[in-house]
This record gives structure tokens, C-alpha cells and sequence, in this order.
């Protein structure tokens, strides 16, 4: 079993020191994407939480797509919310969309008391590699 570092090309760059995702054993393990809209840290953020959210998903897909998966293979999502009670609802609005009813992965939220340099959501999840 080998482990392989995984750093994507086109995915924002990370805020400290870590892979875009870590696979092992036919696991990948995507670091907590943020709503950078362009490859720079000090890119800028959307505005609101349902834009965040839709720009959050994309970084995800893009570093998914890096490593030759996609958002069907996801098996377990964790979200963090800035403002739990505020966005909870319109968050929950916009990630639907991404995963077909009766294929949705088992998933976290958590409400905590900050997110790299003051954006609303970051996300992070586990893929599994398809059995060849």
C-alpha cells in the first residue's frame, strides 16, 4: 500500500502547509476546500453563503477531477459554517444540488467561531477509487 500526495493543478493554492488530498489504499482524503474564486489564497470570495457554497463545490470537483474522481465517489462530507443558524437553510439549498436523492453521502456540519481569512463555509470530504 502506497500513499500518494496528491497536489492539483488549476485547484487554489493551500492557505498552510497540505496536499489537495492524500490517497491511500483507495481512499482519498480531500483537504477542506475554501471559496476562493481564483487559484491565489488572496483570491476573493463570493458574496453570501449560497455563493460560497456553489464556489466551495467547484474547488472540490476540481481537485476531485485531479485525481481522476468525481462527486458520485464521495462517501462522507464535512461542512463548517461561520454562521450556523443564519446559513444552515440556504446552504443545505445549494448542496442538494450536487448529489442525486438516494446517493448522498453521510455528512457533518458543525457551526464554528472562524474560517481562514473570514469566509462563511469550508468543506472537506472523503472519496473512495472505484474497485477495478
Amino acid at each position: 500500500m502506497s500513499t500518494v500526495f496528491h497536489m492539483i493543478t488549476g485547484a487554489p493554492d493551500p492557505v498552510a502547509p497540505f496536499s489537495h488530498a492524500v490517497e491511500s489504499d483507495g481512499w482519498i482524503f480531500v483537504t477542506g476546500q475554501m471559496p476562493f474564486t481564483g487559484r491565489a489564497n488572496d483570491s476573493a470570495y463570493p458574496e453570501g453563503i449560497e455563493a460560497q457554497t456553489r464556489q466551495v463545490m467547484a474547488n472540490l470537483e476540481t481537485v476531485l477531477t485531479g485525481c481522476g474522481l468525481g462527486l458520485p465517489d464521495v462517501v462522507s462530507v464535512r461542512i463548517y459554517l461561520l454562521h450556523f443558524d443564519r446559513d444552515y437553510v440556504a446552504m443545505n439549498g445549494v448542496y442538494a444540488s450536487y448529489f442525486a436523492p438516494g446517493r448522498r453521502p453521510a455528512r457533518t456540519c458543525i457551526g464554528v467561531s472562524g474560517l481562514a481569512r473570514g469566509a462563511l463555509i469550508e468543506v472537506d470530504l472523503v472519496a473512495r477509487r472505484p474497485a477495478v
